[in-house]
């Protein structure tokens, strides 16, 4: 018995790929955006959760997130660059949402949120990561 519902996604598989991978790539690219602009912020809020080397850190994670999340958006590279965004979530997880820790400027609550939603991302960008291409197969 198939679900009734499987024509109806099947017809739809290709936009809401393409919205999805663009809404991942938004992710991204507007905070790497953001980043640039509260540069100082960015910088004294990582060497707050001990990010190491945190001035080289948050360069690469600028080009990251601004290149990865354009790639995704115009779907260039995409599973690498999914690969490459979903190690930087990871990162991020662990560094910058360590609700473990407690900080004085926080709340572990907000933390905790930010990081269980980071690992809903990272499930996402490793679902583009392991998808294969339908061009490809036979």
């Amino acid at each position: 018995m198939s679900n009734p519902l499987d024509s109806l996604l099947d017809r739809l598989a290709q936009p809401l790929t393409i919205a999805g991978r663009a809404l991942l790539g938004l992710y991204f690219l507007l905070p790497g955006i953001m980043k640039i602009a509260g540069f100082a912020g960015t910088l004294d809020y990582m060497q707050q959760h001990h990010v190491p080397m945190a001035l080289p850190v948050l360069i690469l994670t600028i080009v990251l997130e601004v290149g990865g999340g354009l790639a995704l958006i115009i779907n260039w590279q995409t599973r690498s660059n999914a690969f490459l965004l979903a190690g930087l979530t990871l990162l991020i997880c662990i560094y910058m949402h360590d609700f473990w820790n407690h900080y004085d400027s926080g709340s572990q609550q907000h933390e905790l949120q930010n990081f269980i939603k980071n690992l809903g991302i990272f499930a996402g960008l490793l679902v583009l990561t392991g998808r294969e291409d339908r061009k490809r197969q036979p």
